[in-house]
């Protein structure tokens, strides 16, 4: 089909509101239209094709772009039956939550909503019914982590570690505290690891003592920090953590609307480090995008903890998530599912992942890489001005980057004015179907860019 340039460039800019775009700055140009995809390859609407290194912008497209399975599942399911509200079951729920838990060895339980804000804030609704339950009122804090990103719902926001997305839209939601970030080449203490004692960690035992065991109901991480700066913590942290949260009586939470089904090259990213979490978000990569679905998974000691006598008409989870109940989202997700344990996608993340890494590691050799970071399919290269000082280069630096980046056909993302003076890192991200030929034209337009605007 055929559409026509112009026209569509005037009807955007006259009706649509793009997510985080400053539409003074799409004045006489417009903003990118895209058409079709497939693969890691998209196209616009003046037929300007690029390689895709974000996944869709937001690490969410895993499977890569045009998989006509997904699509024939999600309208076989439409027809039979589009939707009932989840207090009734159906079958593409049930199903796709068993096949989710066998991923999940000590989760037994998967609550389903539709964007990762929402599975976040179904959460922190479970910790603070809880505390009633426990007969413990006020254990309803939730502890977050700097430079982790929770969601754009007023309550995942408050538990967001990034202050410039907060800006202006206060008065935030009460009870979350934050602790420091887990990223060794900017050390809150200024320690170096493995003499550090995982002080990053074991900051969280003096801040609970602070407010108050008896106030502190749960915590919240990314396993793997994602638009924070990519920052995988070190193995022992989060045996540290989980080790803490048990013995105060804190529910762990891990978000993994980013790393979750498969990015960091296990299902989840929290398999990496041997912890089992109380409660699991997830979203984005659950269907690949495909459609919006997103799970709240939780063990079986929390989903029990809701138990009660029938006549108490409190003592339940008493929630609802209105596109919960869209059938087809759990048929995409089984779809999803399905191919990458067909396709064996995950051993592609492992094996591209490190080459990707081994690849922008040979960068490290630039005066304005000060280091670069990742795991599986999602890797961040910090950019400073020069590398004994570690000062940031200013966004606006970066922003050329990527937009020189982009130029040239291939698409990559920032640190996106979230943290006050150091939005300073590339983040690179691309589909479970990348071959190493496109991780080649990754590296190098990435490095052509660099030097062109920072050389």
């Amino acid at each position: 089909m055929k559409h026509d340039p112009a026209a569509y460039a005037a009807a955007d800019m006259a009706h649509v509101w793009h997510h985080l775009v400053q539409h003074q700055a799409l004045a006489g140009k417009g903003p990118m239209i895209v058409v079709e995809g497939e693969g890691l390859k998209l196209r616009d609407i003046n037929g300007r094709e690029y390689l895709d290194a974000t996944s869709g912008g937001v690490w969410c497209v895993n499977v890569g772009y045009g998989r006509e399975r997904i699509a024939r599942a999600v309208y076989e399911q439409m027809k039979a039956m589009p939707y009932y509200a989840a207090t009734a079951g159906n079958i593409p729920y049930i199903e796709f939550a068993e096949k989710l838990l066998a991923h999940m060895p000590g989760l037994t339980r998967a609550y389903l909503s539709n964007s990762g804000s929402e599975a976040n804030e179904k959460a922190y609704k479970m910790v603070r019914a809880l505390a009633h339950l426990s007969g413990n009122t006020a254990k309803k804090k939730i502890l977050f982590r700097a430079r982790d990103y929770h969601g754009t719902t007023l309550g995942a926001l408050s538990s967001t570690g990034q202050a410039e997305r907060k800006e202006w839209f206060g008065p935030l939601v009460p009870g979350f505290v934050e602790f420091p970030h887990a990223c060794c080449y900017r050390c809150a203490f200024g320690k170096s690891y493995p003499g550090c004692d995982i002080d990053c960690a074991r900051a969280v035992e003096r801040i609970i003592e602070q407010e108050g065991p008896e106030t502190v109901g749960g915590l919240i991480v990314e396993p793997i920090t994602a638009g924070g700066g990519v920052i995988p913590p070190v193995a022992e942290y989060y045996t540290v953590l989980a080790d803490i949260c048990r013995r105060h009586g804190v529910l762990l939470i891990m978000d993994e609307v980013v790393c979750g089904m498969g990015r960091t090259g296990t299902m989840f990213g929290y398999q990496h480090y041997g912890v089992t979490p109380d409660i699991v978000t997830m979203a984005k990569g659950v269907a690949s995008a495909y459609m919006p679905i997103s799970v709240t998974a939780t063990t079986e000691a929390v989903f029990n903890a809701f138990l009660n006598d029938p006549a108490d008409k409190m003592a339940y989870f008493r929630d609802i998530s209105t596109y919960g109940g869209c059938a087809a989202g759990c048929s995409a997700a089984l779809e999803n599912m399905a191919i990458i344990e067909e396709e064996k996608l995950l051993d592609n993340v492992v094996a591209m992942g490190d080459y990707l890494l081994a690849g922008l590691r040979e960068l490290a050799g630039l005066p304005y890489v000060g280091d670069v970071r990742g795991k599986g399919l999602l890797c961040g290269i910090e950019l400073v001005q020069d590398r004994a000082g570690k000062k940031p280069v200013p966004e606006g630096k970066v922003i050329q980057v990527v937009g020189e980046m982009a130029a040239n056909g291939v698409l990559v993302g920032r640190t996106n004015r979230s943290l006050p003076g150091y939005n300073n890192i590339i983040n690179i991200a691309p589909a479970y179907v990348v071959t190493r030929g496109d991780i080649d034209v990754i590296l190098r337009t990435l490095r052509a860019a660099l030097e062109k605007v920072l050389g």
